[in-house]
C-alpha cells in the first residue's frame, strides 16, 4: 500500500510548503493592492484635476459666447441706426437733388474715361496720334443723352404731378 505511505509522506512536506506559499501570496496580493489602490489614487488626482479644467474651459466659452453676443447685438443696433440714418436720408431727396447726383456722377465718370483715354499707356511711335476725343465724347454723349431722356421723362411726370404714376387710357394701355 503504497498510495497511503505517499500520501502522509507527501501531506507532511505539503502543510509547511504550503503555509509558506500562502503567506507569501498574501504578502504579494498586499502589495499589489497597495499599488492598486495608489494607481487609482493618482488616476482619481488626474480626473479631477480635468474635471475642474473641464469647468474652467466651460466657464470661459460660457463668458466668451456672451460676449461675442453682446457684440452681435450691438453691432447689428448700429447697423439698424444707419440704415435708418440713410432711409431718412433717402425720403428726404427730391427728384431734383436726383437729377444733380446723377448729373454729377455722370460727368465724374465721363472726365474719368477722357483722362484715361488722354494719358496712353506706351509711347506713340513718331507719326502717331492719340486717339481724338470726339470719338470719346460720342460715346459718352449716348449716356449723357439716356440720361436728359430720363430727366425729361422725370419732370413730364412731376409737371403733369403723378409723382411717377403713368395713367391708363380707355383701353387699358399705359401711355407716357
Amino acid at each position: 500500500m503504497m498510495f497511503p505511505q505517499s500520501r502522509h509522506s507527501g501531506s507532511s512536506h505539503l502543510p509547511q510548503q504550503l503555509k509558506f506559499t500562502t503567506s507569501d501570496s498574501c504578502d504579494r496580493i498586499k502589495d499589489e493592492f497597495q499599488l492598486l489602490q495608489a494607481q487609482y489614487h493618482s488616476l482619481k488626482l488626474e480626473c479631477d484635476k480635468l474635471a475642474s479644467e473641464k469647468s474652467e474651459m466651460q466657464r470661459h466659452y460660457v463668458m466668451y459666447y456672451e460676449m461675442s453676443y453682446g457684440l452681435n447685438i450691438e453691432m447689428h443696433k448700429q447697423h439698424q441706426q444707419q440704415v435708418l440714418g440713410a432711409i431718412e436720408r433717402a425720403k428726404q431727396v427730391t427728384a431734383p437733388e436726383l437729377n444733380s447726383i446723377i448729373r454729377q456722377q455722370l460727368q465724374a465718370h465721363q472726365l474719368s474715361q477722357l483722362q484715361a483715354l488722354a494719358l496712353p499707356l506706351t509711347p506713340l511711335p513718331v507719326g502717331l496720334q492719340p486717339p481724338s476725343l470726339p470719338a470719346v465724347s460720342a460715346g459718352t454723349g449716348l449716356l449723357s443723352l439716356s440720361a436728359l431722356g430720363s430727366q425729361a421723362h422725370l419732370s413730364k411726370e412731376d409737371k403733369n404731378g403723378h409723382d411717377g404714376d403713368a395713367h391708363q387710357d380707355d383701353d387699358g394701355e399705359k401711355s407716357d
